[in-house]
């Protein structure tokens, strides 16, 4: 398991790191993994930036 962030809010690198894992077909729980929070951290980040899910969209909402 990967370390977990120190801060609570995802930055634009992590939502852009989430929309190319997304696009490869990258299951939540390893991308949860590999930015360092908790997988629903991921499931409400995949809401926020719509489906397909973009990170500038996800941004936007911030």
């Amino acid at each position: 398991m990967g370390m977990r962030k120190k801060n609570k809010r995802l930055s634009y690198d992590d939502r852009r790191k989430i929309e190319q894992m997304k696009q490869e077909g990258e299951r939540v729980a390893k991308i949860a993994d590999i930015i360092g929070v908790h997988r629903a951290t991921i499931y409400n980040e995949l809401k926020r930036g719509g489906t397909p899910y973009r990170a500038e969209t996800a941004q936007r909402k911030m």
